[in-house]
């Protein structure tokens, strides 16, 4: 029985999605299946997953409505207990899977919604710009989206109760998923660095992202209209802050 699907979404991504692959093959723990799907890349990017179709399990290429609908058609193919998302730009640590397994059986986790673990966020010169990941309790998690989603574990039964993305989200759709379960979600935080992240995704390049975050936690979370509007408030306050301090360094 395969423990672990890995769902990769791809769109020319010819220059980075090498490094991905790599970082998976390159796993010390082997119980696991690699999804790619692909929105139809109008680059290399097919070329350059052709040279580890050994180790793939399912390539999928047609249009798509977005990420959170490629992941989707991942869903549909995955045989895994646990399902992981991984951006064609970010890597997984060599020990990644090893540990979560591990972590797994110590734990006996086998019921859990969710575990997440520690990002390393890269700058564009690929340098370390942060850690991301923290604990997950609800009075935080019905704030904002504390938790570091790339190369995090969903158990399959998660999706078989709560249901797949709402491919309507562009950017908050992972976030509108987990606030589903509201304060039932069952999340347990292994606290080690699992991943690292590509900087200057779509979350951070696009004030959508408040729009989305603000109907995920108000129809999804069952959080006020009142409480949303405070925490939007704050979070737009603290982004166009920290936007002002970038352009004077």
């Amino acid at each position: 029985m395969i423990e672990f699907s890995i769902i990769i979404a791809t769109y020319n991504s010819k220059d980075v999605i090498g490094h991905c692959l790599q970082s998976v093959v390159d796993q010390t723990y082997q119980n696991y299946e690699i999804i790619i799907v692909d929105g139809n890349s109008k680059d290399s990017t097919l070329r350059e997953v052709d040279k580890f179709s050994s180790h793939i399990a399912h390539i999928v290429s047609e249009p798509d409505k977005g990420v959170y609908d490629a992941w989707n058609k991942g869903l549909k193919l995955a045989s895994g207990n646990w399902i992981m998302f991984v951006g064609s730009d970010d890597q997984l640590f060599p020990d990644c899977l090893q540990s979560y397994h591990e972590f797994i059986i110590l734990h006996r986790l086998e019921t859990i919604d969710f575990i997440s673990s520690r990002n390393v966020l890269l700058n564009n010169k690929g340098e370390n710009l942060k850690t991301l990941g923290g604990e997950w309790t609800w009075n935080v998690f019905k704030k904002y989206m504390n938790l570091a989603h790339v190369g995090a574990l969903h158990h399959k039964l998660y999706f078989e109760k709560y249901g797949i993305f709402n491919d309507s989200y562009k950017i908050a759709g992972d976030y509108e998923l987990l606030l589903r379960a509201k304060h039932n979600l069952k999340a347990k935080f292994f606290d080690k660095v699992n991943a690292k992240m590509g900087y200057g995704g779509i979350s951070t390049a696009s004030t959508r992202v408040f729009k989305e975050t603000f109907k995920a936690k108000n129809t999804s979370g069952g959080v006020s209209f009142l409480n949303c509007f405070i925490d939007d408030l704050i979070a737009r306050l603290k982004y166009f802050y920290r936007k002002t301090i970038r352009n004077y360094e």
